[in-house]
């Protein structure tokens, strides 16, 4: 270019991600300009397995199976692309990014992409008949930075001081295809609760990360911080994550209500063999859903989550709950029934955490077992007797305990793929370790900034 020529303005490039949510539930990957999607529609880009050793400190945990050796490819699912526009801040640069499948580079799945987990148990279900539908609901905390007074629980005046980022929220939410239903002041002190509408399958699992990241990102251009940590202060309300699950046939008729069942609330028998499964693998079961130190302070009797495995209707201290259905205006009830799972929060990976759900409640139904465990009272106010004679058993009270009933349950294992697992034990075992000497407070302030 000659002296003194014009040189013209340089515009971003936009960008679109292909992305993995770790066993550890947190979302990476890499970026490539938008315009060359066909570069990569096939091959997608490279990954390396040691990536999924990582604990949530950013460590990669020493005793896993990967090293430094191996190869792999994030490959893209287009039907799971999601795009977001301009936001509250119109110069960043869009949300844009594509969910992917962890393959070799032959481009057969990985053992241990926990999407292709969640994939191979939903076919699981297809083979006997059976399509699940889902939905995550989130907790969180907003700290808007504006010294604004705590506010009173479910009240209009909290709604007011977050309804600008939850107007933001919702529009995000609906550009990017999650259905948002509600945006709501909860219980504790700057928190709130997003739900969105139930969706089929892989899909569920892939709108819980959707939600998780666009609520980040909205935060993030309006200048705050969202926590979806299961709790952000020694004394605070804890944040939880349920999942509503309800199963049809493959022409899409409910399964698990029945105004006749003998159980008195409704629940089929398919039904309760379901969640006899759940309810039996519940305490390993723990060291997926409620994966982190800190999860055990949410997972305490009278804080509104589970401490014991137990179903329960309409009782939300029930680890598995029987949801209300609605009559008014005529509405069938088949459709609306649905089970929801409460000890789980948002340091699990949505995808392992779904599937193992769901690998629990097929074995209930492989083995026709038998429902015991229903309490319409909290748990904890039960006797130990009473408690005992229900088939009421304690969730873990620790990491370590939920690592030991996992490792402990034979039947879940075996579905399990052993590079996954062993991969997973060391991540667990060496956050055990960075953490063991946190006080209490500081485990809440430590994981209140890493979720």
């Amino acid at each position: 270019m000659s002296r003194g020529q014009g040189i013209e303005a340089l515009t971003p490039v936009a960008m679109t991600s292909i992305v993995t949510t770790d066993l550890i539930g947190v979302t990476r990957g890499r970026s490539f300009p938008s315009d060359e999607l066909e570069r990569y529609k096939v091959g997608g880009c490279g990954w390396v397995p040691a990536n999924s050793a990582l604990t949530p400190q950013d460590l990669i945990a020493e005793d896993n199976p990967w090293g430094a050796y191996g190869d792999l490819r994030l490959i893209p699912d287009l039907d799971s692309r999601v795009s977001v526009g301009a936001g509250p801040d119109a110069s960043a640069a869009p949300l844009d990014f594509i969910h992917a499948d962890i393959c070799e580079t032959d481009g057969t799945p990985w053992v241990a992409c926990p999407r292709t987990l969640l994939r191979k148990e939903i076919e699981r279900y297809r083979e006997l008949g059976i399509q699940i539908t889902a939905a995550f609901e989130h907790e969180f905390n907003l700290d808007t930075g504006t010294g604004q007074r705590e506010h009173l629980a479910f009240s209009l005046e909290a709604q007011r001081q977050g309804a600008a980022f939850g107007g933001w929220l919702l529009a995000a939410l609906r550009a990017a295809g999650a259905e948002p239903e509600m945006f709501l002041p909860e219980y504790g002190k700057q928190q709130y609760e997003i739900t969105c509408r139930p969706t089929q399958g892989l899909a569920a699992a892939d709108r819980a990360v959707n939600v998780r990241e666009i609520t980040r990102e909205i935060a993030r251009q309006l200048g705050h911080r969202v926590s979806f940590a299961p709790k952000t202060a020694d004394d605070a309300v804890c944040n939880g994550v349920h999942l509503h699950l309800s199963l049809q046939n493959l022409d899409g008729e409910p399964l698990l209500y029945d105004p006749h069942a003998v159980s008195g609330d409704d629940l089929s028998s398919l039904g309760q063999h379901w969640a006899a499964g759940v309810l039996r693998h519940l305490p390993a079961l723990c060291a997926f859903t409620a994966p982190t130190p800190i999860s055990y302070q949410r997972l305490q009797p009278h804080h509104w989550s589970a401490s014991y495995a137990c179903l329960g209707l309409r009782n939300r201290e029930a680890s598995l709950r029987i949801c209300p259905t609605l009559s008014l205006g005529g509405k069938p009830v088949a459709p609306q029934y649905n089970l929801e799972f409460r000890a789980l929060d948002a340091t699990a990976s949505p995808h392992l955490a779904m599937a193992v759900i769901l690998m629990a409640g097929r074995l209930g139904l492989e083995q026709q077992r038998v429902l015991n465990a229903v309490t319409d009272k909290a748990p904890s106010d039960l006797s130990a007797e009473q408690r005992l004679a229900s088939g009421i058993v304690p969730l873990p009270g620790s990491l370590p305990q939920a690592l030991e009933c996992l490792r402990g349950n034979t039947e879940l294992l075996q579905f399990l793929p052993q590079d996954l697992l062993a991969t997973y034990f060391a991540v667990k075992q060496k956050e055990v370790s960075l953490t063991e000497h946190l006080t209490a407070a500081q485990l809440c302030e430590h994981y209140g900034h890493l979720y």
